[in-house]
């Protein structure tokens, strides 16, 4: 294109190009906005009212921003299975689900990532979404959780200012599927309310090891509603038969290039196997007379309810137990909705969760091509529907007949309502008053103090990386005021924290903050989850020769235990024992790496190479710098001495067989072992 070319279609695009620096905030329709930070309510604590025209323009512009995936959480994948309560919960729901511990309800659970496109990796640091579809007798039941039980915002008016500061930056659209850059971080000092929620994205709940091991909250508060009418608060949680684990930062990040679908593979490869994944349901429960009787607002989506103090009941067990047969038509199609309830399951006043509550449907409209979305398989309700809906986009249902409007009299003024006795939802009938206002409760004002109680509860070795991963998303920050308002903000949290931060940085350290806090809440570390090794995948690196009966004997012990094994060697095909045993080699150093497994056993043979050794040498050293659990027997114990790993935690060595098999899976169940020295 030549310069006066260029320059003409300049003057053309001109017109175009809007500078928003400096000005007034507007409507679309040019209206002046005097509040941008809180929805319309009735009283401060009250619901979000529909005639806020400013949030409907706001969330409907920003719920049709992306074509065709999903504006978050677009990176997926889903299973279906089964979910069956262990006892009545008839006195707190009248749910029926919830209801009969014999009845087991289809499910079908969608995991994500948040920030990145359909194309980005799993093992990005992120939050994770963990949205279960209950298919009921009653209709369909949408819990849609993320594996953090708190936000970064208070009200749902702020959620598409969230998302477009952690998305990809506008001028370049660059980080992808990172929060490591200055757009979220400006963010974040501006809108102090999101401390408690970045300090768990800096944590290792961020990078979980895998959907299987992730656990899952629903984040709001809800209600439920018993038969008599009487409600209790109630928040909702998956806890992960196998305990809840983690990635490492440089392990994540080799992951994203060596298999950017790891956690994918890793879910549908388990399911395929039969290792179905299981998550225990767990409510707590408020009585309503005790919601103001905390030192918190139980309605603020930022803050958890410590279990410690509201412990957990755990009331059922999902299971996972079948592969989606197409990833378009289940897992994309599927449409999720905080506002799909049935009867004995209620909303709160929490503001975040009334702006969810009118966003959803309004997303599926713009994604999924029209209001008939609910027609599509994977949505459709295993109960019959019948209403007075008609026709639209993609309307699959033949309805017969010439009524189609309520009340009337040729159809007998069918289809009916249904009384409460009959099963019809009736809302719960909450007292509200107030002044219409645009506020928020000032018992939504704390910003720290949970920050606090989350740092205070991690260990030594949670806390280091914490740290790391500020130094790392701050490293990539360019706008030096951002990064000190971010020091003297977590300053409030912790005072070490802080320092420690802006030392690495080389900006000034916060002199004092406000955090008086020490209580701890034990339930939030990583270190106190269950450990077992089921499912752990190990690496068993063997050449030609390897001592068979010996080798086959470990292979044993660990595959009885529930571990999964993989032959890694130089070429694929056969290595073969000191005595003829044949065993297939399931992956090479050229496709496969230490930080895709869980642990790994070096036996070597008695023919190496030098690239053999060059190759496994990487290889054990990188699991050995990730501090997973490595061990070793006959040739590989000579390789463990000459390279001083033999005597650190988690490096187990030996020929004898049965003691060093018990001491190896003893090892891989603690996951990770910090203590060890890493240079």
């Amino acid at each position: 294109m030549t310069n006066d070319r260029k320059n003409k279609k300049d003057e053309q695009l001109e017109i175009f190009r809007v500078h928003d620096k400096g000005e007034k905030l507007t409507t679309n329709q040019g209206l002046k906005v005097s509040e941008d930070e809180f929805s319309l309510k009735a009283g401060v604590r009250g619901p979000t009212l529909m005639e806020d025209f400013h949030f409907r323009e706001k969330m409907t512009h920003f719920d049709h921003e992306r074509i065709p995936e999903r504006v978050v959480h677009a990176r997926g994948y889903a299973a279906h299975g089964e979910f069956q309560v262990y006892e009545s919960m008839k006195q707190y729901t009248r749910a029926k689900f919830l209801q009969d511990p014999t009845v087991k309800t289809p499910v079908f659970v969608r995991f994500s990532t948040v920030v990145g496109n359909r194309g980005s990796s799993d093992t990005f640091r992120d939050v994770r979404g963990f949205a279960t579809k209950f298919y009921t007798e009653e209709g369909n039941y949408d819990l849609v959780a993320n594996n953090m039980p708190v936000f970064f915002i208070q009200d749902g008016i702020k959620f598409p200012d969230i998302v477009h500061a952690i998305k990809p930056e506008p001028h370049n659209e660059m980080p992808q599927a990172s929060s490591a850059h200055d757009t979220y971080w400006d963010f974040v000092v501006a809108n102090q309310e999101s401390a408690h929620m970045t300090m768990w994205l800096m944590s290792d709940r961020a990078i979980p090891r895998s959907f299987r091991m992730m656990e899952g909250f629903g984040v709001h508060t809800f209600r439920f509603v018993n038969d008599e009418g009487k409600a209790h608060f109630v928040k909702f949680h998956w806890k992960p038969t196998l305990g809840a684990h983690s990635l490492i930062w440089d392990e994540a990040q080799e992951i994203a290039g060596r298999d950017p679908d790891f956690h994918r593979r890793d879910l549908w490869e388990n399911i395929e196997r039969g290792n179905y994944p299981e998550y225990e349901l767990g409510v707590q429960i408020i009585e309503e007379k005790d919601e103001f009787k905390f030192d918190f607002d139980i309605l603020d989506s930022t803050k958890l309810w410590p279990e410690e103090d509201v412990p957990v009941k755990i009331i059922g067990k999902m299971t996972l137990n079948r592969n989606v047969d197409n990833v378009f038509a289940e897992t994309e199609q599927v449409a999720f909705h905080p506002g799909h309830v049935v009867p004995g399951i209620d909303f709160t006043n929490d503001p975040l969760l009334q702006g969810r509550l009118f966003s959803y449907t309004d997303t599926q409209l713009i994604r999924l091509g029209g209001p008939n979305f609910h027609e599509i398989p994977i949505n459709r309700p295993v109960c019959p529907f019948h209403n007075n809906q008609r026709d639209g986009y993609h309307r699959q249902t033949i309805n017969v007949g010439k009524v189609s409007y309520h009340k009337n009299t040729l159809w007998g003024n069918t289809p009916a309502e249904a009384s409460v006795a009959e099963g019809g939802f009736k809302h719960y009938e909450e007292k509200v008053e107030g002044r219409k206002v645009q506020a928020r409760s000032e018992s939504f004002a704390d910003h720290f103090s949970q920050a606090t109680l989350f740092w205070n509860s991690m260990s030594d070795a949670e806390k280091k990386h914490i740290i790391n991963a500020f130094q790392f998303e701050l490293g990539k920050v360019h706008s030096e005021s951002v990064k000190q308002q971010v020091v003297d903000m977590f300053g409030n949290v912790n005072l070490q924290l802080a320092t420690e931060i802006a030392t690495y940085l080389g900006l000034t350290p916060p002199k004092s903050g406000i955090s008086n806090i020490t209580k701890t809440s034990p339930a939030l570390s990583l270190e106190n989850t269950k450990k077992t090794v089921e499912t752990r995948k190990v690496a068993v690196i063997l050449t030609d020769g390897f001592p068979e009966s010996d080798v086959l004997f470990v292979l044993d012990a660990l595959k009885s235990s529930g571990i999964q094994p993989e032959i890694i060697s130089e070429n694929f095909g056969k290595v073969v024992g000191n005595k003829g045993t044949e065993l297939e080699v399931d992956n090479t150093f050229e496709t496969t790496n230490s930080v895709l497994f869980d642990a790994v056993y070096m036996i070597n043979g008695s023919k190496t190479s030098k690239k053999f050794n060059k190759d496994a040498a990487y290889f054990i050293d990188k699991a050995f710098s990730h501090y997973k659990p490595i061990g070793a027997t006959h040739e590989g114990i000579k390789w463990f001495e000459v390279n001083h790993f033999v005597g650190n935690p988690g490096v187990v060595v030996g020929n004898d067989m049965r003691k060093f098999s018990k001491e190896f899976k003893e090892a891989i169940a603690a996951h990770r072992h910090w203590n060890r020295s890493v240079v």
